[in-house]
C-alpha cells in the first residue's frame, strides 16, 4: 500500500512530449526551468510517500464523522493538511499577487497526479478550493479578491462549489435556492447535496461559492447567480467573525472516499445565510464553469493518478505471490510476474496509465499556451485544443482508472477482494470519477456538441491532421517496432476521422443517432490520443537510444509499452468507430416501456 511518485516517466512526458523548454520561454513561465521542476517534483513526491500515502488506507477505514454540526477528518488528515499548506502546495499554481507561487499547469499537473494517487480523499479538498480560486481571480470583485484570496491561496481557508440539489441532479436549471436582495448582500435559502468538504476541520473557514436564484430571474439556467457564502462573517481585519447560517446536517454513506466528508449543506433555516454576488446577476453558471472545467482537469487527474497506484500495488503484489508452474514448465511454482496473462494484465495497466498521463500532460502545457503565448493567434489555438480535450482528460482517464483498478483486484486473485490489500480501495475510490463533475455520458455529449458537431469539427480535424504527421513518421522508421506502432495509429486515426466525418454529417438530422454513440466516440478518441502520445513517446525514446542516452532500459520500456498500448487498445479503434456509426439502431430499437 505504499506509493512512489512515477517521477522518471513524469519527467519525460514534460520535457520531451509538453515540451517544458519551450514552455519555459513564455512571458511568466521564464522560471520553470527543468531543474527547478525536477526539484519540486523530488519534494512532492517525498510529502506524498511519506505523509498522505500512509493516511490513505487507514483514512478509508475510519472516515470521516459528523457530530452536533462539526466534521472530524480521520486521524491525522488535520496535521497533513497544516503541513501541506506551511510547505506552500496550496499556493502552487496560486496567483502571485495573493501569496502564490505562480507556477504553470505543466507544473501543477504531476503533482496534482501525486496527491491523488497517494490519498485521493485528501486531494479533494486542495482541488475545489483552487477552482474556488480560479474563479475569484476571474470574476470576483477586487474587494472579493483582496477579502477571499489571500487566506484561500495560503491554504488557511479553503473553498467549495455548491452547485447540486436533490430534485435537479446534473440538470441545472431546476436549482431552487433563493437569493434575497439585502443592502450590499443578499439571504439565502435552500439545501445542496454532494458537497466536497462542505465542512471539516482543516481550515478556520470554508468560503462556499454557491448557486442560487434571485427573486425576477428568469427560469432555467438563465437566471442562476453565483453567490459567495463564507462559513464565517469576515471581520473589518480580515478575521473570521460571526458564524453564518449555513450548516452540513448530514454526511454521505459512499462506496469510496470515505476520508472526504461528501456533506448535505443547509442554507438559511435562522433567518438566511449572508451572501455576496460574484459577478452580475443572472451570469452564475457561466462563472461556474470556470470552477467546473478546473475540477474536470483535476479529476481527470484522479484517474491518471489512481490508475498509476493501482497499477503499482498490483505489480508488487505479482512480484511476491507464488503460485504455480510456468507454462514452459519450471521446476516449481514461480511468482505470477511470470505467468503471460498476469503479465498482460500488468502491461495493460501500465499502458494504459502512460498514455493517460501523457494526454493529461500535454493539455497543461496547452493550457499555459493559452494563457502565456506572446501570440494571439497561437493563445486561440491553444484554447481550442483545451477545449476540445478536457472532456477526454476526464472522462477517459477516469474510466481507464476503474478499467484498470479492478484489473488490479484481478491480479491480486481472492486477495483482491479482500479490503486488507488495499486494491479494493482504489477501485472503489475510482467509481465516483466517472460520476461527479459531470458524468461520461456529460462529458461525451459536450464533446461531439460544443466541440465537434457545432463548430463542423474544425478542431477535432486539426489535431487529426497532427496525429496523421505522427502516424507516418512511425509508419516510415526501419524499426520494427515503431513501424507496427505506426501501422496502429493509422488505423486509428482513419477510424477517428471517419467517425468526425460522420458526427459533422448527423449531428444536425439525426441528433438522436449521434448521441446514442456519444460514450463509444469519447472512448474512441481517448484511444486514438493516448496512441498519438504513445506514438510520440516511441519515436523520442527511439532517437534517444540512438543518441546513446545514458537511461537506455527506460527507453526500451517506453518502447515496449507504446508497442503494447498499440497493439492492445489502438487496435480497438476500428470496432469502435462502428459502434458510433451503426449502434444507434440498437440503442434505439426498444421503446421506453419494452425495457
Amino acid at each position: 500500500m505504499s506509493y512512489t511518485a512515477p517521477v522518471r516517466d513524469m519527467r519525460f512526458v514534460i520535457e520531451e512530449l509538453a515540451g517544458l523548454d519551450e514552455l519555459a520561454k513564455l512571458p511568466g513561465l521564464e522560471e520553470a526551468t527543468p531543474d527547478l521542476v525536477a526539484q519540486i517534483l523530488e519534494e512532492s513526491a517525498k510529502f506524498c510517500g511519506e505523509v498522505l500515502a500512509p493516511l490513505n488506507w487507514p483514512g478509508d477505514r475510519e472516515g470521516a464523522v459528523l457530530e452536533d454540526g462539526k466534521v472530524t477528518t480521520p486521524k491525522g488528515f488535520k496535521e497533513a493538511y497544516r503541513q501541506f499548506a506551511e510547505a506552500g502546495w496550496t499556493a502552487l499554481e496560486g496567483p502571485a499577487e495573493y501569496g502564490g507561487q505562480g507556477l504553470p499547469k505543466i507544473v501543477g499537473a504531476p503533482i496534482i497526479e501525486m496527491w491523488k494517487a497517494s490519498n485521493l480523499s485528501f486531494a479533494l479538498c486542495p482541488m475545489l478550493t483552487a477552482g474556488a480560486i480560479e474563479a475569484l481571480v476571474l470574476r470576483g470583485s477586487d474587494e472579493q479578491k483582496q477579502t477571499f484570496l489571500p487566506k484561500m491561496v495560503s491554504g488557511e481557508w479553503t473553498g467549495t462549489m455548491n452547485l447540486t440539489e436533490p430534485q435537479a441532479g446534473s440538470d441545472l436549471a431546476q436549482v431552487k435556492t433563493r437569493a434575497v436582495r439585502e443592502g450590499n448582500h443578499y439571504r439565502l435559502f435552500g439545501q445542496k447535496i454532494f458537497i466536497t468538504y462542505g465542512e471539516h476541520d482543516f481550515a478556520d473557514n470554508i468560503v462556499h461559492l454557491v448557486l442560487a436564484r434571485t427573486p425576477d430571474a428568469p427560469p432555467g439556467v438563465k437566471g442562476i447567480s453565483l453567490f459567495i457564502v463564507p462559513k464565517f462573517l469576515v471581520n473589518a481585519d480580515g478575521s473570521p467573525g460571526a458564524r453564518n447560517d449555513v450548516k452540513c446536517i448530514k454526511l454521505e454513506e459512499k462506496l469510496g472516499i470515505h476520508a472526504s466528508p461528501t456533506c448535505v449543506m443547509v442554507y438559511g433555516d435562522e433567518g438566511g445565510a449572508v451572501g455576496y454576488l460574484v459577478g452580475e446577476e443572472n451570469r452564475g453558471l457561466e462563472y461556474m464553469f470556470i470552477m467546473m472545467n478546473a475540477a474536470r482537469f483535476g479529476v481527470g487527474m484522479e484517474g491518471v493518478g489512481l490508475a498509476d497506484r493501482a497499477y503499482q500495488g498490483a505489480v508488487a503484489y505479482a512480484k511476491e505471490r507464488v503460485q504455480s508452474r510456468d507454462v514452459a514448465g519450471s521446476a516449481g511454482p514461480v511468482t505470477i510476474i511470470h505467468h503471460p496473462d498476469v503479465r498482460r494484465m500488468l502491461m495493460s495497466m501500465r499502458a494504459a496509465s502512460e498514455a493517460t498521463r501523457a494526454v493529461a500532460y500535454v493539455v497543461a502545457a496547452a493550457m499555459d499556451r493559452a494563457h502565456h503565448h506572446p501570440d494571439a493567434t497561437e493563445r486561440k489555438k491553444s484554447q481550442a485544443f483545451v477545449d476540445l480535450m478536457i472532456p477526454i482528460v476526464k472522462g477517459w482517464s477516469t474510466e481507464v482508472a476503474i478499467e484498470v483498478a479492478s484489473t488490479g483486484v484481478q491480479v491480486h486473485g481472492g486477495m483482491g477482494f479482500v479490503e486488507e490489500t488495499g486494491a479494493a480501495q482504489h477501485l472503489r475510490d475510482a467509481r465516483i470519477t466517472t460520476i461527479y463533475e459531470g458524468t461520461t455520458g456529460i462529458q461525451a455529449n459536450d464533446l461531439i456538441g460544443r466541440k465537434i458537431g457545432r463548430e463542423g469539427g474544425a478542431t477535432a480535424k486539426a489535431v487529426i491532421a497532427e496525429m496523421k504527421a505522427v502516424a507516418a513518421a512511425l509508419a516510415g522508421s526501419a524499426d520494427a517496432d515503431l513501424k507496427a506502432i505506426g501501422a496502429r495509429l493509422e488505423g486509428g486515426v482513419a477510424a477517428l476521422a471517419d467517425a468526425v466525418d460522420w458526427i459533422v454529417a448527423n449531428f444536425a438530422s439525426d441528433p438522436k443517432a449521434v448521441h446514442a454513440g456519444a460514450v463509444p466516440f469519447l472512448e474512441l478518441m481517448g484511444i486514438v490520443s493516448g496512441g498519438w502520445q504513445m506514438g510520440r513517446a516511441a519515436l523520442m525514446a527511439h532517437a534517444k537510444l540512438a543518441s546513446g542516452d545514458g537511461d537506455a532500459a527506460f527507453y526500451r520500456a517506453k518502447i515496449a509499452t507504446a508497442r503494447f498500448f498499440a497493439d492492445h487498445y489502438l487496435a480497438l479503434a476500428p470496432g469502435l468507430k462502428v459502434t458510433v456509426a451503426e449502434g444507434a439502431r440498437g440503442v434505439l430499437a426498444l421503446a421506453a416501456e419494452q425495457f
